[in-house]
């Protein structure tokens, strides 16, 4: 029900960005470092920066099913998808861990059948790939973004998941 809802947000946030029309007072990253908040797969503070050019890198630590706590960090290429300084899309790979109980379904075990991993003291390690939208629709320096990001886990166990998250972040 919670991922119906995320699902459900994301496509209206995604409609929203789509239907505002693109104008040319502000590029999509206006400053090198920007902070805020992701809701989702994590669920906490996101900090995103600028390598020069079309790269860049990001990162959060939250709440998620990985790990009680959890934190990733990616290295990210954006592309100016609609010819737009107000949108665009961004692509990358990273890493993510996990600390704590887990609390979704990362691991396949005998007989095919998925289950949760619950050690209290476990440490759970990924690969993820991310895929987003993020737009600045407004004169202010506030980026808004939907990224969905396959997870592959490793440790304690192989097996694959997903990340679903929107957020906002402010570019001083």
């Amino acid at each position: 029900m919670m991922r119906n809802r995320i699902i459900s947000a994301m496509a209206a946030a995604i409609l929203l960005l789509l239907v505002f029309p693109s104008g040319t007072y502000s590029q999509v990253h206006t400053k090198s470092f920007g902070f805020g908040l992701i809701l989702g797969e994590p669920t906490g503070l996101t900090l995103k920066g600028s390598l020069g050019g079309n790269n860049a890198w990001d990162a959060a630590i939250g709440a998620s099913w990985f790990g009680r706590t959890r934190i990733h960090a990616d290295y990210l290429w954006e592309v100016n998808a609609f010819n737009s300084r107000k949108a665009g899309l961004y692509f990358g790979i990273g890493g993510a861990l996990g600390l704590g109980r887990g609390t979704g379904v990362l691991v396949r075990g005998n007989g095919h059948d998925w289950y949760y991993y619950e050690n209290e003291n476990a440490v759970a390690f990924g690969v993820r790939a991310v895929g987003g939208i993020d737009a600045m629709p407004f004169n202010a320096p506030v980026e808004f973004f939907v990224e969905l990001a396959p997870i592959v886990g490793f440790v304690p166990a192989s097996g694959v998941g997903y990340d679903v998250a929107f957020g906002v972040r402010f570019y001083p």
